[in-house]
């Protein structure tokens, strides 16, 4: 059993130099079988784990999410991080304390966004959103153990193709001290080199969701930290819907050659 601690070190070395994948799980038996395949670390993902539960990303509650991330960390023997979406809750205190739960359950890192939630307002302003990140490094900052505390710029993601303010925001976070910085839906080679340029901190790029460089493409860009978010559940869903549809249309099973073996899928969840 490798001990928090150790985890902890481990994620903290991955971001010091060099790059590396982060498979995102969204549960424990998917963070097994990641870690199986060579998983250096997992982030979990909140889309994927909110539609395995049968809900829309963004409604499940603060336990559940907690819960499940303790679940995955606990299951691993690799570091984990959290998508900690908002933070739970408006002010730097809910993030502040969101952070100090993340570690509570095992997490060595966790990632913060700048987005309310509110579909007419979906950012917070710039100075409120650089208070929260602040308040969320001094936990990180003041725990025992390294803990990476990762800052987003989420306004792309949100529909808001206004680059510079991502650029803005990213460097006040920087400025602020986050360990790593992100900014979901960064497509291009000059978008992120743009990032890459104005920023110390190293970054995290969202790969599999239509951005056309290669992990080692991104990684001669520099890019420290390469995640796929909810990539890996979606492509999960859409075996299951191609075979669910064989199955209930032609009636026919080819789609099981396909399958893991029983017998594998017992041997990568066994933890004796």
């Amino acid at each position: 059993m490798v001990s928090y601690a150790d985890k902890c070190a481990a994620f903290h070395r991955l971001h010091q130099d060099g790059s590396f994948v982060l498979p995102n799980a969204w549960d424990a038996g998917s963070a097994r079988l990641m870690q199986s395949l060579g998983a250096k670390a997992l982030g979990t993902t909140s889309a994927g784990h909110a539609w395995a539960a049968g809900r829309c990303d963004g409604l499940l509650s603060k336990d559940e999410v907690l819960s499940n991330a303790a679940s995955i960390a606990e299951a691993v023997d690799i570091p984990v991080t959290g998508d900690l979406l908002n933070g739970f809750g408006n002010r730097p205190e809910d993030v502040a304390e969101a952070v100090r739960l993340a570690a509570d359950i095992g997490l060595a890192g966790a990632s913060i966004e700048d987005t309310t939630g509110d579909p007419d307002a979906p950012l917070y302003d710039r100075a409120l959103a650089l208070e929260r990140i602040v308040a969320a490094l001094e936990v990180a900052n003041s725990l025992p153990n390294p803990f990476v505390l990762c800052a987003r710029a989420d306004a792309l993601f949100a529909g808001i193709p206004d680059h510079d303010e991502v650029l803005a925001r990213l460097q006040a976070f920087d400025k602020a001290g986050a360990h790593l910085l992100y900014a979901p839906a960064l497509m291009t080679e000059e978008q992120i080199e743009r990032v890459l340029s104005r920023v110390s901190a190293p970054i995290n790029v969202l790969a599999g969701i239509g951005n056309p460089l290669t992990v080692d493409g991104l990684a001669k860009l520099g890019v420290r930290r390469i995640s796929v978010g909810s990539s890996l559940y979606g492509h999960a869903m859409g075996a299951l819907r191609s075979a669910t549809t064989e199955l209930l249309g032609a009636g026919t099973f080819t789609w099981a050659t396909h399958n893991m073996p029983y017998a594998k899928i017992q041997e990568i969840m066994n933890d004796t």
